[in-house]
């Protein structure tokens, strides 16, 4: 006999891992753009994740987080995206990612995405695809497209916003 009194407004498997990247995101130091990513078994389990900021051992005070200017001058050159830091952070065997997926805020640049090929995750979620007209995104897609990397925009969420309170 189905009893089925459970909750009805629980979180999707997808609107959970991408809250999951949008809290990391808030670790960011950076004044203008915070993404967070977190990397997911095939099975829902949460392997890795990481938000976009300074190097170890380079000094958040220190770091030019500028958008323009000369470019040594900028934080282009210098930060390391969500995506690279999730993979980075990852603990684990690099088997552990064949067939994981991403989930991130922004889609991928080209860097990230070669980073994500390299690590065997096979599909990349994001909410937003703003750059899509700037050639390191045009062959982020391509890079995705020849290697068998899936990706789509997270569409069609029941919860898109989330209020959490850390109140005991």
């Amino acid at each position: 006999m189905k009893i089925d009194k459970h909750r009805k407004d629980y979180l999707t498997w997808d609107e959970y891992f991408m809250g999951i990247a949008k809290i990391s995101a808030l670790r960011s130091k950076d004044p203008s753009t915070q993404v967070g990513a977190c990397i997911v078994s095939s099975d829902n389990r949460i392997l890795s994740i990481g938000y976009n900021g300074a190097p170890n051992g380079f000094d958040d005070a220190y770091f030019p987080w500028d958008r323009e200017g000369n470019a040594l001058d900028t934080k282009y050159l210098y930060v390391c995206h969500a995506e690279l830091n999730a993979i980075l952070n990852f603990r684990g065997h690099k088997r552990d990612f064949e067939g994981a997926k991403l989930y991130v805020a922004l889609f991928p640049c080209n860097e990230c995405a070669k980073a994500i090929i390299q690590s065997g995750i096979k599909e990349v979620i994001y909410l937003s695809d703003k750059y899509k007209n700037q050639d390191n995104f045009i062959a982020s897609k391509r890079l995705f497209d020849k290697c068998g990397v899936k990706y789509r925009e997270l569409t069609g969420v029941k919860n898109e916003k989330i209020e959490i309170s850390l109140e005991p």
